[in-house]
């Protein structure tokens, strides 16, 4: 019988090399993933993340280009300087409601129900209280109003309105009736928003009976806050930040 050593060598020699070969093979395969609807989804939103990143940063570019026209403003000279910052406080005074402001706008006045009710009648609803006049001058920023005062009192984003009483408190001062509400914005829109039909204005003169009276003028006169605003909680957030 022939020795079969050797062939038993060189076979298991052969397997061990084809196992090895195939390995490498296979290392040096590229992987490909298969492409799915989330995977589209996904390079979607980072595509949209990077528009929107763009986006910010070309505002900021903005924002940074115009600082710089500034800057080299007030390098030309002193008076250029004062006059660039008394108008850059101007402006800010306006936007923050401390300058007295004019333009059209409507005139609103409240007030209670007059006529006399039977002993049953609960008095209250024919009172004008704070959340009449918290709706009518929501209805008017949302249409868009710039500037709104209440019985001369300039309406801030730190004003309250509550009851007390028979009165309103209003920037710490009590107000009686009548309540004027008077609004420098779009006559129509400011209009529309506080007497069409199913508004809140509508509701309290068509179905509660109480007092309200709108009138469109050419001119409104809004007198400027008077009081001072003091941030106890919010800090101006650093670059960086």
């Amino acid at each position: 019988m022939k020795d079969k050593g050797p062939k038993i060598i060189i076979t298991v020699f052969s397997l061990i090399l084809g196992i090895f070969i195939a390995m490498q093979i296979k290392l040096n395969l590229e992987t490909y993933s298969p492409v799915t609807i989330s995977s589209l989804q996904l390079a979607k939103g980072q595509i949209e993340n990077t528009k929107k990143e763009i986006i910010e940063l070309e505002k900021i570019e903005k924002t940074k280009e115009e600082e710089l026209k500034v800057l080299e403003n007030i390098s030309e000279g002193d008076d250029n300087i004062i006059d660039i910052l008394s108008l850059d406080l101007e402006k800010n005074k306006i936007y923050s409601g401390f300058s007295k402001l004019e333009g059209p706008g409507v005139e609103i006045t409240m007030y209670d129900n007059q006529e006399k009710r039977d002993w049953w009648f609960d008095i209250n609803d024919d009172v004008i209280h704070d959340v009449d006049i918290l709706n009518i001058l929501n209805d008017l920023k949302i249409a868009g109003a710039e500037a709104i005062s209440l019985n001369g009192e300039r309406v801030m984003s730190t004003s309250e309105i509550k009851c007390g009483g028979p009165t309103i408190r209003i920037n710490d001062r009590s107000s009686a009736t009548p309540f004027v509400i008077k609004a420098i914005g779009d006559v129509k829109l400011l209009k529309a928003a506080v007497s069409a039909s199913g508004t809140n204005g509508d509701i309290l003169k068509n179905v509660y009976q109480k007092g309200f009276e709108v009138v469109a003028k050419d001119k409104i006169i809004i007198s400027a806050y008077e009081g001072e605003i003091d941030f106890k909680y919010a800090r101006p957030l650093e670059e960086g930040d």
